[in-house]
C-alpha cells in the first residue's frame, strides 16, 4: 500500500490587532530593517555567525508576533527571517562560497519583505482611521532620521560634551537656540523642530527652589521641564532619555521616562537607548 503524504497545516486565519498594536508592530519592523542595516558581514564565518542567528530569530519573532504562524500573510513574509547561505551540495576541492556576498543579497531582499510588511500593518491601521496612519507615519519616518533634539538648560559644558558625543555617532543634533526664528515662537520652533526619532534631555541644577515653607533645593530650568513633558507626548516615554548631572531632583510625574546619571558609562547607556529607538550605532565610535 501506497503511503500517504502527511496533510499539509491548515492556513491560520488572519491576525487582527488593535491601533496600538498595529503602531508597535510598525516600529519594531522599522528596529529590525535598522538591526539589518546595522549588521556586520565581517562577523560571518562559514556562512553564519551567533550576530547573525540572533538576528534571524528576532525577525522570526516580530512577524510572529504580528503576522501570526502560518497565516497567509506570515507565509509571505517568512523568508525575511532566511538570512544565512544554503550551500545545497558541497565538494572538496569546489571553491568556498562568497557567503558576505550571498548574505548581502540575503539581507536586501529581507528589508524588501520587512518593508511590505510594514505597508501591510499600514494599510490595516488606515482601515481603522486616517488620523492613525498620519501618525504612524510620522513616527516611521522620525525613527529612520538621523536628527536628535538635544534640550538643556544652562549648563553648558555638559550641553557640549553631550552635544559633541552624538555627533561622532554620525548623528544631526538639533539644539534650539542654534536654529533659525523664522518668526515663530518659542514653542512653534520646538514643534517645527521635532521631527527627530529621540530626544536627550540634561536635567542640571540650574535653578533652585521649594514648595511653600520648604529647604530650596536645586532643580531643572522650567524651559527643560516644558520640554522633556513635550517630546514625552509627542514621541512617546521610549524615545525620550533624560542625563542627570550633578544633584538634581527628578520630578515625581516623569518617573517612567528613562534616565541616567551623567557618569561612569553613561555614554554606553545613551548609545543603548538610541539603538533601541532605531538609531545605526557604530560601537567602535562608542567605545573611543
Amino acid at each position: 500500500m501506497a503511503r500517504k503524504s502527511p496533510p499539509s497545516p491548515v492556513v491560520q486565519p488572519k491576525v487582527h490587532l488593535t491601533a496600538d498594536q498595529l503602531q508597535k508592530g510598525i516600529d519594531r519592523l522599522e528596529q529590525r530593517i535598522a538591526d539589518l542595516d546595522a549588521f556586520d558581514l565581517n562577523t560571518l564565518k562559514s556562512g553564519t555567525s551567533p550576530e547573525l542567528q540572533a538576528l534571524e530569530r528576532s525577525i522570526e519573532d516580530t512577524l510572529e508576533r504580528y503576522f501570526g504562524v502560518n497565516t497567509t500573510a506570515a507565509n509571505r513574509y517568512k523568508a525575511a527571517q532566511e538570512l544565512h547561505y544554503h550551500q545545497m551540495v558541497w565538494v572538496s576541492g569546489m571553491p568556498e562560497p562568497n557567503y558576505k556576498a550571498h548574505t548581502k543579497t540575503n539581507i536586501e531582499a529581507a528589508k524588501a519583505l520587512l518593508g511590505q510588511a510594514i505597508n501591510a500593518l499600514k494599510a490595516d491601521l488606515e482601515d481603522l482611521g486616517p488620523s492613525l496612519l498620519a501618525r504612524a507615519t510620522k513616527a516611521s519616518s522620525s525613527a529612520g532620521s538621523s536628527r536628535v533634539f538635544l534640550v538643556h538648560g544652562h549648563d553648558e559644558a555638559v550641553r557640549e560634551t553631550v552635544a559633541r558625543f552624538l555627533e561622532k555617532l554620525g548623528l544631526q543634533v538639533i539644539i534650539l537656540h542654534e536654529q533659525a526664528n523664522s518668526g515663530r515662537t518659542i514653542i512653534e520652533k520646538i514643534e517645527h523642530n521635532s521631527d527627530v526619532g529621540m530626544a536627550v534631555v540634561l536635567l542640571t541644577p540650574d535653578d533652585v527652589g521649594c514648595k511653600a515653607g520648604g529647604q530650596v533645593e536645586p532643580r531643572v530650568r522650567q524651559n527643560v521641564l516644558l520640554e522633556l513633558g513635550y517630546f514625552i507626548g509627542a514621541l512617546g516615554r521610549d524615545k525620550v532619555c533624560a542625563l542627570r548631572s550633578g544633584k538634581v531632583e527628578i520630578p515625581t510625574d516623569f518617573a517612567g521616562v528613562v534616565w541616567t546619571e551623567m557618569s561612569g558609562e553613561w555614554k554606553t547607556a545613551l548609545a543603548r537607548e538610541l539603538k533601541q529607538a532605531g538609531y545605526a550605532i557604530d560601537w567602535n565610535k562608542v567605545m573611543c
